[in-house]
């Protein structure tokens, strides 16, 4: 299981939002560059990537910030938020972004979404953040009437790299993962999903690695790294163990 850790972005600087509400915002650090070295050299080996500002915008707004943090890191990172059509995640993947998310447009425009997996496959992943169970979209200010399944089984065999499920109502509020929610969502796809939303602690890694086995991959964590609920060294440890016990199987 890989542990990713978030930079959200708003307005440049890294932030955490309460349950995706841009008016609870708490700001963790005002150099997003550092923050990515900072996560780096606790030995991260993958970067999840929000442009906030872009998710409501419907376009990339801190690129600048994206830029800063692509030249100092050397570990693949995945990018969301604000990217609505194929020339902008030609964009990114060429300025080094490994891995684009799609939300908005998954839900909008599935049959472009599918176009642009074929022409990069094993770049695409598909963001689902759910509120009730239901799909939330536009930097998670629209509600739609489409269930979280419902909509990452439009992408099947379409070349996704993983499903991005990300609890709504848990998102920085540090209540635990939705463990009961992300599994049955990966126990019904072919593709890997990754756990987003609500992790506090160690636990919810344990919680989650119990159910592995249904095709959760990964899992996020943003607020509780940033305030010293999860420990790194002590997360990343976990995660080595567990990786030395399924080689020796």
């Amino acid at each position: 299981m890989i542990l990713y850790p978030a930079i959200d972005l708003k307005d440049g600087a890294c932030v955490r939002l309460l349950r995706g509400d841009m008016a609870r915002v708490t700001v963790f650090n005002t150099d997003p560059a550092a923050q990515a070295r900072a996560f780096q050299d606790a030995g991260f080996t993958r970067l999840h990537l929000v442009d906030l500002n872009g998710a409501f915008a419907g376009r990339p707004v801190n690129a600048e910030a994206v830029a800063a943090i692509l030249a100092a890191i050397d570990m693949p990172v995945q990018l969301g938020g604000g990217i609505r059509d194929a020339d902008t995640v030609e964009m990114w993947l060429e300025a080094g972004v490994g891995r684009v998310i799609l939300g908005t447009l998954a839900l909008r425009e599935p049959d472009l979404v599918k176009a642009i997996c074929a022409r990069f496959p094993d770049r695409i992943a598909v963001g689902i953040d759910a509120r009730d169970g239901r799909v939330a979209v536009e930097g998670w200010a629209e509600q739609s009437d489409m269930t979280a399944r419902d909509l990452a089984r439009r992408f099947e065999d379409a070349g996704v790299a993983a499903v991005i499920y990300t609890d709504i109502d848990r998102d920085g509020a540090l209540r635990g993962v939705n463990v009961e929610a992300t599994a049955r969502l990966a126990e019904s796809l072919s593709m890997p999903v990754i756990a987003s939303g609500g992790v506090s602690g160690l636990d919810d890694l344990k919680a989650l690695k119990a159910v592995a086995d249904t095709g959760i991959e990964g899992v996020i964590s943003g607020r509780a790294l940033y305030d010293g609920r999860l420990d790194p060294r002590a997360a990343l440890d976990l995660l080595a163990a567990w990786a030395r016990e399924a080689a020796r199987c």
